[in-house]
């Protein structure tokens, strides 16, 4: 069953703050879906679906419907694959709703690293056998960290590929550029490429300002069905394509550390909605580091692969600039990165865009055909990806 134009993202809501010492986990849950309902024009007892992934405390759904007082669900899915989850959430409420399973669906993120004493992902100290993922006990007792990981994917890039950190570094560029014009990004200072691979080293070639910023917060959704949508006074976002996938490198037999997963959820979901990527109009690519960003756009099919450095340059992912605006909110790398499941802001950003209602500075004129795209687990190895294409409907 295809889901193409059987369900509306109708509500969408980031939460502003970017440090909440005095607010918990399950509060900040509880507020970004209060803010995505009356984004929406719903109430909470609309709510006959809810969506969550790991970031959800205690039992996950469960624990979440009865803490927000949700007493109408009938479907729930707490399906957890890393940064990924939310894209993966938005094309199972989308399933769900044209199954007849639920009419308005809740899908809500949040999380509180900077409160915590080690940022989750983070790997276990060196030395320290920690319980974990199959592979925890082969990394993590070595002091193995998501830095390192994605230290050794670029260097890998940049062995195949002539790739340089000053073409990295463009990527960080436009993201500040964008942040700028956020009030709520945590890095508001617009930086140079200079300035970028001055910085510090953290895992090599990647420097300090190629890495994501760490933050409390959190965004929720709202997605509902065709009729519910157009009963509603708000701009209509239809989602029009969904793809998911794991990599599965199968401990290493099939590892190539320059590819993602979006090389195999990219053409479904551009399949399934009938598009291409030269049709896209604005994109919303998960960045937890700038090497990131380079590799998914070239899986997702927006230059070829090798040609990433090349086409990041010079300012191509700047709105108003280049030609394929991203990340207008400032992303992960400058905006927010709240638990390492962000890629709901993804979503949201692009929401907001096809709806016009981004920055002036930065909203791209005529948006009518944007992507939201989100990895997780571990960039080039133990990896997967979620893609979403949405449509502004007239």
């Amino acid at each position: 069953m295809s889901i193409k134009g059987k369900a509306y993202i109708m509500g969408a809501y980031e939460h502003p703050t970017r440090d909440a010492p005095d607010k918990s986990t399950p509060q900040l849950h509880a507020e970004c879906a209060k803010g995505a309902l009356a984004d929406a024009g719903l109430t909470k007892d609309d709510i006959d679906g809810y969506f969550c992934a790991g970031d959800a405390p205690g039992f996950g759904g469960m624990s979440m419907v009865d803490y927000m007082g949700l007493k109408n669900v009938r479907h729930m899915d707490s399906t957890e694959t890393g940064g990924s989850s939310y894209l993966l959430h938005v094309g199972h409420a989308a399933q769900a709703i044209a199954a007849g399973k639920c009419t308005v669906a809740l899908i809500t993120l949040a999380g509180r690293p900077r409160q915590n004493k080690f940022f989750p992902g983070g790997g276990g100290r060196p030395g320290q056998l920690t319980d974990g993922p199959p592979e925890a006990g082969f990394e993590n007792i070595y002091g193995g960290s998501t830095h390192n990981t994605y230290g050794m994917c670029a260097m890998r890039h940049m062995y195949e590929y002539g790739t340089t950190s000053e073409q990295l570094a463009w990527i960080k560029v436009a993201a500040s550029h964008h942040a700028q014009w956020n009030e709520h990004a945590f890095l508001k200072d617009v930086v140079t490429v200079e300035q970028v691979v001055n910085s510090r080293m953290i895992a090599d070639p990647l420097h300090l300002l190629d890495c994501c910023v760490v933050t409390d917060g959190g965004g929720a959704l709202i997605v509902t069905s065709p009729e519910v949508a157009k009963s509603l006074k708000r701009p209509l976002v239809k989602v029009i394509g969904a793809g998911e996938s794991p990599k599965g490198p199968r401990g290493g037999k099939d590892l190539d550390l320059t590819h993602s997963g979006a090389l195999w959820s990219g053409p479904i979901a551009f399949e399934e909605a009938g598009v291409t990527p030269q049709d896209m109009k604005y994109a919303s690519i998960y960045d937890s580091f700038t090497i990131t960003v380079l590799m998914q756009l070239e899986d997702l099919g927006f230059c070829k692969k090798g040609e990433g450095g090349k086409f990041v340059a010079d300012g191509n992912l700047i709105s108003g600039v280049g030609k394929l605006p991203f990340n207008t909110d400032g992303g992960g790398l400058c905006n927010n990165h709240p638990t390492n499941r962000g890629g709901i802001t993804k979503v949201i950003e692009a929401v907001r865009q096809l709806r016009g209602e981004a920055h002036p500075k930065v909203q791209v004129p005529n948006c009518d055909l944007a992507l939201a795209h989100g990895t997780g687990g571990s960039l080039g190895t133990r990896h997967g990806a979620g893609t979403v294409i949405m449509e502004r409907e007239a």
